[in-house]
């Protein structure tokens, strides 16, 4: 079954709680992005879970499609609600991380090859802070996701993001190995969503 571009979860997670994980990592430099065509101004990234033995600071913020094997980070290993929100899915994850974009930074429309359900890598995004003015739009339509909430977004279609406020803009971005759990937590959150 092909599941919709987009799915807010079933799951909602204390937007306290996240935001306080977070600044336990306020010491930690945020590296980033290496991809410099997708974006202009700042676009970085805290690995929580990266490929095993990466050692290099961007190779710990690449999802690298090749890999098999990952690790969580020393920063995953300090954030014990993080972990709590990654296990509430059930699922095996690849790479975990927190991406940043600041007030007035965009991301150009891209996709990401591979990045859908169907695929078996559900990427889920968990915004922790946002306003009001971010602008996130996946196949040229806006999604709108408050802290706390969760969603798989198919990301190997368009997508586009545009911070517009004038605070930061973090999601925790997790690229979930699709499993029976995770199928059926899709299949509900897509009958939710459809019409009645």
């Amino acid at each position: 079954m092909a599941f919709p571009d987009r799915l807010r979860l079933p799951l909602t997670f204390d937007s306290v709680q996240l935001r306080q994980d977070l600044d336990k990592l306020s010491s930690v430099a945020w590296i980033s992005h290496f991809i410099r065509q997708n974006y202009e101004g700042n676009w970085s990234v805290i690995p929580l879970r990266s490929v095993a033995g990466a050692s290099h600071r961007r190779r710990t913020i690449y999802s690298d499609p090749t890999a098999t094997a990952f690790e969580d980070t020393p920063m995953l290993d300090a954030c014990v609600y993080f972990r709590e929100v990654l296990d509430a899915f059930g699922c095996e994850f690849r790479c975990v991380r927190l991406m940043r974009l600041t007030p007035g930074s965009i991301i150009k429309e891209h996709d990401d090859l591979d990045l859908a359900a169907e695929s078996g890598v559900a990427r889920i995004h968990i915004p922790i802070t946002t306003n009001a003015s971010v602008e996130f739009e996946l196949n040229r339509m806006r999604v709108v996701m408050e802290p706390g909430s969760a969603w798989y977004l198919r990301l190997s279609d368009p997508h586009r993001v545009a911070n517009r406020g004038r605070t930061d803009r973090v999601h925790m971005v997790a690229d979930a190995v699709v499993n029976d759990r995770l199928t059926d937590m899709l299949h509900r959150a897509a009958s939710e969503a459809a019409p009645a």
